[in-house]
């Protein structure tokens, strides 16, 4: 029987989600965190968890279970070599999900999907990933100041009016 068997559709196809969850959990192998809507973060954490059993078992199978999954053998190769070695002592629990706060341009909640054991990111990195390194509160922050600020209609009749004065004095 099939009781809560459930699984998050993504409103995908079966093969479009599939192979979105792969890409997401390349792109979590390579970078350590990604930023992605709740849902996918959500879906994702099961799948890259089962990922990580994987590469903490090593053997030939699960090797090859990994590449029929992921289909890019340098993102296995990290995984088996890099981050699984990292959560050998974790029982499970190895994906950790952090609430960003609404997506500007359409208010999807965001997160911030990342290892619970990745080695501390310098500041260079956080530097050179800006959306990642943001609070919820500066998110919601920065949502109230673009409240503020006029819509791009006003914005031209602001400057025409801005120029008008300008040229008056």
């Amino acid at each position: 029987m099939r009781h809560r068997r459930n699984t998050t559709k993504l409103k995908r196809t079966a093969a479009h989600r599939r192979s979105l969850l792969a890409n997401l959990a390349c792109s979590l192998i390579e970078h350590g965190r990604i930023r992605t809507t709740l849902a996918k973060a959500k879906a994702l954490r099961p799948v890259a968890e089962k990922m990580i059993g994987l590469g903490k078992r090593g053997d030939l199978h699960a090797i090859r279970q990994a590449v029929a999954f992921l289909r890019q053998k340098d993102t296995v190769k990290k995984l088996f070599n890099e981050v699984a070695p990292l959560s050998k002592d974790r029982q499970g629990g190895y994906c950790r999900i952090t609430k960003l706060g609404a997506r500007m341009t359409d208010s999807a909640p965001m997160a911030v999907i990342e290892w619970v054991d990745q080695p501390e990111v310098d500041e260079e990195t956080l530097a050179a990933l800006p959306e990642v390194k943001e609070e919820p509160v500066a998110v919601a922050a920065a949502a109230d100041e673009a409240a503020d600020e006029p819509k791009p209609a006003k914005k031209k009749a602001a400057k025409k009016a801005k120029a008008a004065e300008e040229a008056a004095e």
